[in-house]
């Protein structure tokens, strides 16, 4: 179970300041812990400790920081059990499905021990012309100073890890903000942190309602701001964030295309779409929201998925057989049913699922949802998939990019052609090809275009933003 309580982190510190957040168990709705909230007085105290931690920190050489990344893994491996139940509890998250994802935390922090020695720079030829003859130019990396992180509710274990794991690699101070209905992982990762030998001011975390966090936004002294949630806030936070380099990553409506090759392997491309869809409740920004299917192959995999979808177990996250648990809150179900609704009432049909009690969506295929409706339009966020025919691979290409959003696609296809076709064409960060947009591992780059955000995360690339190249050239003789 959780601790009773939990304190924040200030200058590498646990403080109990006060227990004013309540933390519930998404699927009971009772209070399951309570943590320390930080006030502005808190926020910029952990902004002046981070800006005097620079120097340090600077100095800090590679193979330290791989120590404390080092330290991290073990601990979380020793610790496995705890983070994976305080994950299910905290986010309602199915505990396989939690498990899963105290898996990718060690492996973003292992990754990150890895790229900690890496950071290289390179020698650059600049004798290009007779005016520079005997001058060489050398570029290595520099951390960028302190950075702010506001990490969101749905991967609060491995979407916070991508932000503090490249920024000890980097060896740049920080202060996170974890979301505040989902702390608790955020505040062991810091007292794991606190075990380490990490210069003092290296991390603050610091829960903290949104409407008090302002300066994570808008104070001069970061260099940076990592911002993970919806859109409408990150680039609201993006216009206040004043000289600042900012990096978004947001929503989405994924979509998954099965072309009409794939009739011999619908029942693997329909346990890719069953759980690309209705993991984690469906609260994954590259979840599956739409499904576009062959002609060819529509009936038949229709069919299947919609057996699939009914099979699904939904219930309390912490037994192992469910699949579905809660979402976040009672009002997201609320907003995810009102559009489903207006969907139905526009022409839509539900065939499958569509049960909606307090927290609880049943995981829910609909088809004929018109492309101008908020289901299709918008970020479900939620277990919602929508089914779709189509007769021609370029037409899919095209109704997959007529979307605000662009963060991964999924394509199952055997024609290589197509592969680099839609590789080409569709206007995302990443394609998938034979699996789900919803694939993702912590190594690669990681992020979207449009509305879906600004920048890469991917542990590399997160280290490359959190540094800066710093020339120098030198003549040979004078």
């Amino acid at each position: 179970m959780l601790n009773k309580t939990y304190p924040y982190y200030l200058a590498n510190v646990a403080v109990a300041a006060n227990t004013d957040l309540e933390v519930t168990d998404k699927f009971s709705g009772e209070v399951a812990t309570r943590v320390a909230m930080a006030d502005a007085a808190a926020i910029d105290k952990a902004i002046g400790y981070a800006v005097e931690a620079m120097p340090a920190m600077r100095a800090f050489p590679p193979f330290k920081r791989q120590a404390v990344l080092e330290h991290c893994v073990k601990r979380f491996r020793e610790r496995y059990d705890e983070l994976a139940l305080a994950l299910c509890i905290e986010a309602g998250k199915p505990i396989n499905d939690s498990k899963g994802e105290v898996t990718r935390l060690i492996d973003t922090f292992k990754v990150a021990a890895e790229e900690s020695v890496r950071i290289d720079g390179e020698i650059i030829n600049l004798e290009i012309s007779p005016r520079a003859k005997g001058y060489h130019g050398y570029v290595k990396r520099v951390p960028i100073g302190p950075c702010s992180f506001i990490s969101p509710f749905n991967f609060p274990l491995n979407l916070t890890a991508h932000k503090v794991a490249p920024a000890i690699a980097a060896g740049v101070p920080f202060v996170l903000k974890p979301a505040s209905r989902t702390p608790v992982g955020a505040l062991i990762m810091g007292e794991i942190l606190a075990e380490t030998d990490l210069p003092k001011g290296a991390f603050s975390i610091l829960p903290a309602h949104r409407d008090g966090a302002d300066l994570f936004t808008t104070d001069e002294r970061f260099k940076l701001l990592s911002f993970t949630g919806s859109p409408a806030v990150g680039w609201e936070l993006k216009k206040k964030a004043g000289k600042k380099k900012v990096i978004l990553e947001l929503g989405g409506n994924a979509a998954a295309i099965v072309d009409g090759d794939q009739g011999g392997k619908l029942d693997y491309v329909v346990e890719r779409l069953a759980f690309g869809a209705f993991y984690q409740s469906g609260q994954s920004c590259i979840g599956v929201q739409r499904i576009l299917v062959h002609a060819k192959i529509y009936d038949a995999l229709r069919e299947k998925l919609i057996a699939k979808t009914k099979s699904l177990i939904m219930g309390d996250p912490k037994d192992e057989k469910t699949f579905v648990g809660p979402m976040i809150s009672e009002s997201e179900t609320n907003r995810l049913a009102g559009w489903m609704e207006s969907a139905v009432q526009a022409g839509a049909k539900i065939v499958a699922g569509g049960k909606v009690e307090g927290a609880m969506f049943e995981a829910t295929l609909l088809e004929g949802v018109k492309r101008d409706t908020d289901l299709y339009r918008k970020e479900a966020f939620g277990p919602v998939a929508i089914l779709e025919r189509f007769d021609d691979f370029d037409a899919a290409l095209a109704t997959v990019n007529d979307s605000d959003f662009g963060l991964q696609a999924g394509v199952f296809t055997d024609s290589l052609a197509h592969a680099h076709r839609a590789w080409d064409l569709l206007d995302v960060g990443g394609v998938v090809i034979n699996d789900v947009p919803s694939f993702r591992v912590d190594n690669m780059p990681y992020g979207g275009v449009k509305d879906s955000g600004l920048g890469r995360e991917g542990v590399r690339y997160a280290i490359e933003d959190m540094t800066e190249m710093r020339l120098m050239v030198m003549r040979e003789t004078w």
